[in-house]
């Protein structure tokens, strides 16, 4: 059981449907004690809506930290 405070991450594994009666029983037997991992069978259907589109284009890196102003700074004396 997980409270708001856990920070452990649930991970699914996922069995494609053409393996789901081969695989199935065998992962969620092999996973059964171990709380943060659940099986779970791709059940998608239709076309992949991905396709054709163009995900981030042209993207720029850019450095967040602010810019130094130009010049120089003025000399001070250190004792």
């Amino acid at each position: 059981m997980r409270t708001s405070g856990d920070v452990a991450r649930l991970i699914y594994c996922v069995i494609p449907r053409e393996l789901e009666g081969e695989l199935l029983e065998k992962l969620t037997a092999y996973y059964r004690d171990n709380p943060n991992v659940a099986v779970i069978v791709d059940r998608r259907s239709g076309p992949d809506r991905r396709r054709g589109k163009a995900y981030g284009g042209m993207r720029e890196l850019r450095d967040r930290r602010r810019m130094r102003l130009g010049g120089t700074f003025p000399k001070t004396d250190v004792a």
